[in-house]
């Protein structure tokens, strides 16, 4: 059975050239931080990387910081940024969080609370999940001498919405505050430009553009001042230690600058194809509900919503069970962020929007990317009616009878 996969912003295909490049840096070996031939050739292959990820992200190479991903970096920056802001005074201790941030966000904040005192306060957001920097500007201005810092993320990887980040980096520069961002779903989708966004920090993660899983980076200003998250032999600015991975980043390098120079062609393409698939779905499944910003309204793709993202409700329908049925048919799908798989609980950036629960069970997530084509796209519009249909005969979790009146 032929697949169709349409879960790209959880990992797409991994890009040929990115894959060949990491084979070669694997036969030539060498560790990056030795300091004989191979090691030199292996620091070149790095620091190579590195110039072609900054300019494909708009930044110095100085600048960029290998992780391990997209989590590693949000953990470093989020966590780094607030102690160094707090020793420096311990009166910062406020965190100025948006309330439909990734998990690797939402979650270091909530550790930080926890573990460390931080004080939380969550963004609220309008029914299509965007965040406005005005409402940012009344947080900070509680108490801007009490802010640690602010983090918002560039776009939602559950309903695709882009947020105003330049304009909330702007804010906080006003009062002197440090901005991170998770940029993970948007770079490789959308136009970005560090240096021009005004933020401190930047997450960014290879394997959602075509690179190899495992590697990602942190941005950072030069002055971003962070204490460091891991211990050892101090590299990348001594900032992140352990051992370079030399293949992946150059893997990573050779899918940034690909991304990069086929991304307005490709945003346009991969956004046709998702809005063919809106409006398709919206004209035959009336119960199916656009969540965030409708594309259909927009001139050109990635003003307010990713190219790659259409997120539907399906009334009365389990979102796992609609997954199920697809993927019985060789459609891969998701009802969310694939790092909260298997956890049976509502969406937190649906419940922020306003939804409540029994609808934000009943999401279903589909994603694009560069292998995405128009058959993929009939696949999915032949086998999603009669999915549908079954999913909504089960009906939703919430509406089965309580088995504890059996069993206690």
């Amino acid at each position: 059975m032929s697949r169709v996969y349409l879960d790209h912003a959880a990992t797409t295909d991994i890009l040929p050239a990115a894959l060949q490049t990491m084979v070669e840096q694997m036969r030539a070996g060498g560790n990056p931080s030795s300091l004989h031939s191979a090691g030199r050739d292996a620091r070149a292959t790095v620091e190579y990387a590195r110039e072609r990820i900054a300019r494909a992200i708009g930044c110095d190479a100085a600048e960029v910081i290998f992780t391990s991903g997209g989590t590693e970096a949000d953990n470093q920056a989020i966590k780094g940024m607030y102690f160094k802001r707090r020793a420096a005074d311990p009166a910062r201790t406020r965190l100025i969080v948006s309330s439909i941030e990734h998990h690797a966000v939402e979650e270091t904040a909530e550790w930080l609370h926890k573990e460390q005192g931080a004080q939380l306060d969550w963004i609220p957001v309008d029914n299509t999940g965007t965040v406005n920097p005005e409402t940012v500007r009344e947080l900070i201005e509680r108490n801007p001498a009490d802010v640690a810092l602010v983090t918002v993320m560039w776009a939602n990887n559950e309903v695709g919405t882009i947020q105003p980040v330049a304009q909330i980096a702007a804010i906080a520069a006003e009062y002197g505050i440090p901005v991170h961002t998770d940029a993970v779903q948007a770079f490789g989708a959308v136009p970005i430009n560090f240096r021009k966004s005004g933020v401190t920090t930047m997450a960014i993660s290879a394997h959602k553009i075509g690179g190899p899983m495992g590697v990602g980076a942190l941005i950072a200003t030069r002055s971003a001042d962070m204490t460091p998250v891991l211990h050892g032999g101090g590299q990348e600015r001594a900032v992140r230690s352990g051992t370079i991975d030399a293949p992946a980043i150059a893997g990573f390098g050779e899918a940034a600058e690909h991304v990069i120079a086929h991304l307005e062609e490709e945003s346009r393409r991969i956004a046709a194809l998702r809005n063919e698939l809106v409006a398709a779905v919206q004209a035959t499944i009336p119960q199916a509900h656009l969540s965030g910003p409708n594309p259909l309204d927009e001139e050109y793709p990635g003003q307010k919503r990713l190219p790659s993202n259409a997120h539907f409700t399906f009334e009365n329908a389990e979102g796992d069970t609609l997954l199920f049925l697809l993927d019985m048919q060789g459609i891969a799908t998701s009802t969310g962020s694939a790092c909260n798989a298997g956890v049976t609980r509502p969406s937190h950036v649906l419940i922020a929007m306003g939804m409540d629960e029994d609808t934000a069970r009943s999401a279903q997530r589909f994603t694009l990317g560069h292998s995405s084509t128009a058959e993929d796209i009939a696949t999915l519009l032949a086998a999603l009616p009669g999915a549908y249909t079954q999913a909504a005969k089960a009906g939703l979790s919430s509406q089965l009878p309580d088995a504890s009146r059996w069993y206690g």
